[in-house]
């Protein structure tokens, strides 16, 4: 029986020893249903010490196996990722949509945004249960160039999705801010460095302008918002100041951050990736750096894609996103439409036409597009049959993202992601952080609500 066999029928295969580089504990996982416990590293080998722990886990596998195959196998899609505009009025070094599509592209018209809203609003009825809104992100690009359609959008459809936006913050103006806070958008911005040089250094417009000081006025203007969030993505530019961009999110009551890997499906993100080693070092030092401004005042700095890999591991089914499980959540837990009408799994394919599983608007829409070849390329993306994933561990904390870049960057779907060393060092220090009793302190209050227990041995 092969290991993506095993992983479906709940085979359990014996627990395998994870050195976490904790001073007394060892991890023992079971790769195939993501199940982990920490025992004592001086009687990892002591049957006896642990005995209880096989029994009970031996008992439950077949159920872990279902619940992890449910995860990975059985979801509908439940948001969707709008792009209603091809261009952007900033010029970044690493971003996935190609130059010319930024500067020369298309806007798409309000009344083919709203029609695409009715299409989709259908589309979700019919998958999701009644009563939950479908998420819809307005996404990028930058979506306020095209702030007439957006904002008409949100106008007509508020009642019918849970509307995010991804802004680069330069285009928040008062009105822009009082539309969007009014409706209780979520607004996501960008900052990649505690200081103009080094945002400038990968984030700039067309025109070589610097845009953070409009970004920390937008900041500055958010404080106190229920919903609202910055991400910076980590380079070998910012890299050594990821703990300075801890302490000004901090300053500036960010709820939420992400200190995001850059993704590497186009060339000129290559150039600016962090060495795993570096990544990891930098990016732990932040997090340490969260952790103890926590202490001195009492509130957390949330760093979400971090808080993520610590929820797969205590959760998995309680993940809030879905980068980080193979296949991941493009085409999945959600899907993008692009400026023309075009369906991806992701916003991050829109630069790569291979993936264009057809248009909205074509016969089929959404469903045809979710069973395109172009759509099951991703989402059949299963880390169980290729290695070094199929050999790993913890191949379902991390899941080898991101399949765009493994496509792209690595030459195919059976490859790995573009920082596979990392995942394995941050998936260490979150199970040291468990092991401590210390994970709490780097989720969200009442993360765990609506979660239940199944297993534990004392």
């Amino acid at each position: 029986m092969s290991v993506a066999e095993q992983s479906r029928a709940g085979v359990a295969g014996p627990l395998i020893p994870v050195d976490i580089g904790h001073d007394r504990y060892t991890a023992l996982t079971d790769p195939n249903t993501a199940f982990w416990a920490l025992v004592d590293k001086k009687r990892v080998g002591e049957s006896e010490a642990h005995g209880s722990l096989l029994a009970s886990f031996h008992e439950n596998a077949a159920a872990f196996a279902r619940e992890m195959h449910a995860l990975r196998f059985e979801l509908t899609p439940s948001g969707v990722y709008l792009n209603p505009t091809e261009r952007c009025n900033l010029n970044c070094t690493y971003c996935y949509l190609p130059g010319q599509q930024r500067s020369e592209g298309r806007h798409m018209p309000v009344d083919t945004l709203l029609v695409s809203l009715e299409k989709l609003r259908t589309y979700f009825r019919s998958v999701m249960p009644e009563g939950r809104k479908p998420r819809a992100i307005f996404h990028g690009a930058e979506p306020l160039m095209n702030k007439a359609a957006v904002f008409e959008a949100i106008r007509a459809f508020g009642d019918h999705f849970a509307f995010g936006i991804q802004t680069n913050g330069t285009l928040l103006d008062e009105e822009a801010m009082s539309f969007l806070t009014s409706r209780n958008v979520s607004i996501g911005l960008s900052l990649d460095g505690p200081m103009p040089s080094i945002t400038d250094a990968t984030r700039l417009t067309w025109g070589g302008k610097s845009v953070h000081d409009k970004v920390l006025t937008a900041m500055d203007k958010l404080r106190g918002y229920g919903s609202w969030s910055v991400i910076t993505t980590c380079t070998t530019e910012n890299l050594p100041h990821l703990t300075r961009m801890v302490e000004l999110f901090h300053a500036r009551e960010v709820p939420t951050c992400m200190l995001n890997t850059l993704r590497c499906t186009l060339p000129g993100a290559r150039g600016v990736k962090p060495a795993d080693a570096d990544m990891a070092q930098s990016f732990f030092g932040a997090l340490d750096r969260s952790h103890a401004l926590f202490k001195e005042t009492g509130r957390k700095l949330v760093v979400a894609n971090f808080a993520n890999i610590l929820i797969a591991i205590l959760a998995p089914t309680a993940r809030r996103l879905m980068c980080d499980i193979s296949p991941c959540g493009g085409g999945r837990a959600f899907f993008a439409l692009a400026a023309d009408g075009s369906l991806y799994p992701c916003s991050e394919f829109i630069g790569v036409p291979h993936f264009n599983g057809g248009n909205l608007f074509d016969a089929g829409g959404v469903e045809a597009a979710l069973a395109s070849e172009a759509f099951r390329t991703v989402t059949e993306r299963d880390v169980d049959t290729f290695q070094p994933c199929s050999d790993c561990a913890i191949r379902h904390f991390c899941g080898s993202p991101c399949p765009a870049e493994a496509h792209e960057m690595n030459g195919g779907m059976q490859q790995i992601g573009a920082f596979c060393e990392f995942y394995k060092e941050q998936v260490n220090y979150a199970l040291r952080l468990i092991a401590d009793g210390k994970a709490d302190d780097y989720l969200w209050d009442g993360w765990d609500a609506g979660t239940e227990t199944t297993f534990q041995v004392q």
